[in-house]
């Protein structure tokens, strides 16, 4: 980053449970970390805010603030995602909308930016199968009238979050219908909600963050900052694997390890004046490898990476 432009109270850095092994492919899995050591975690990392994670996982509306508290850290999103493409079980999704919202309020009261109700796709089947399909994959892709109907289901969902003073953003993600940046252009042209804007799925979709920040700067409200080695997609397609097995196999490194042009992005938006959160991750699938001094570590540097560029 430019040393003209340092880190402001404009610009906070946080970090998700998903670097800790929580988030919806691990809910059920055996040894997942409690959420007072994930917040312990990220608060002595440096991090100034976190990620909601599962919904009721760092405590409910009632608990939500002064839980966070205890770790001197606010709520900076979370990811509800909802069968927008297919429709199936829309209302229990709506539901789930709602509880996450009830806590995204009272998390808002002391939170020095707005959180942002981090809205995604839920994908499918087909998707899971592919990682990175979207991209070359034609036939994976929604045509004009599955557009409609998912335009309209992710309205719903974002008259939801206004309706509770809280502005939302999307999240483009790997094996969800909006992947690619083609599909990113379709969910841009076919609704208004802004974009969280997360560098490493998009270089899963074959998207180039730098290229990203000037084609929808104007619709960027939210940033996610991971790196991705991209060999590990092209060896799980190679073998037919699914979204599982690429998430086990590590390929979300430590930031400036991966393929991703972490530089030029930060760059491109300290050019453009960004501000708000900026929320680091680290996928990690719990199994042999899984050590909270470990995983800590891994944080510890990925704030540290980001402190040596001004962030």
């Amino acid at each position: 980053m430019a040393e003209d432009h340092p880190l402001t109270d404009d610009v906070l850095i946080a970090n998700a449970p998903v670097s800790f092994g929580v988030f919806e492919l691990t809910e059920a899995a055996d040894g997942l970390p409690g959420p007072d050591e994930v917040l312990e975690a990220i608060a002595s990392s440096g991090y100034a805010g976190v990620d909601l994670g599962p919904v009721g996982y760092f405590g409910d509306a009632e608990t939500i603030a002064d839980n966070l508290a205890k770790h001197g850290l606010a709520l900076c999103g979370g990811w509800v995602d909802l069968h927008l493409a297919t429709g199936d079980g829309f209302d229990d999704d709506l539901a789930t909308l709602d509880r996450a919202l009830d806590v995204f309020e009272a998390a808002a009261e002391t939170a020095p930016l707005p959180p942002r109700p981090t809205l995604a796709d839920s994908g499918g089947g087909a998707r899971r199968a592919h990682p990175g399909g979207g991209a070359d994959m034609p036939e994976l892709r929604l045509d004009d009238s599955q557009w409609r109907a998912f335009a309209e289901r992710l309205d719903e969902a974002v008259h939801r979050c206004h309706d509770r003073g809280l502005e939302p953003t999307f999240h483009h993600h790997v094996c969800t219908h909006v992947e690619a940046p083609a599909e990113i252009e379709q969910l841009l042209a076919h609704s208004d909600v802004d974009l969280c804007l997360d560098t490493g799925h998009l270089a899963l979709g074959a998207g180039d963050p730098v290229q990203a920040v000037d084609d929808w700067w104007d619709r960027i409200n939210h940033l996610h900052l991971k790196d991705v080695h991209l060999d590990v997609l092209s060896e799980v397609r190679g073998t037919g694997g699914d979204q599982h097995e690429f998430w086990a196999r590590n390929a979300f490194s430590d930031l400036g390890e991966g393929d991703v042009d972490l530089d030029g992005f930060l760059q491109a938006v300290s050019d453009r004046g960004y501000r708000g959160w900026i929320v680091v991750e680290q996928d990690h699938i719990p199994g042999a490898t899984t050590d909270l001094a470990r995983l800590t570590e891994a944080q510890h540097r990925n704030r540290a990476w980001l402190s040596d560029r001004g962030w």
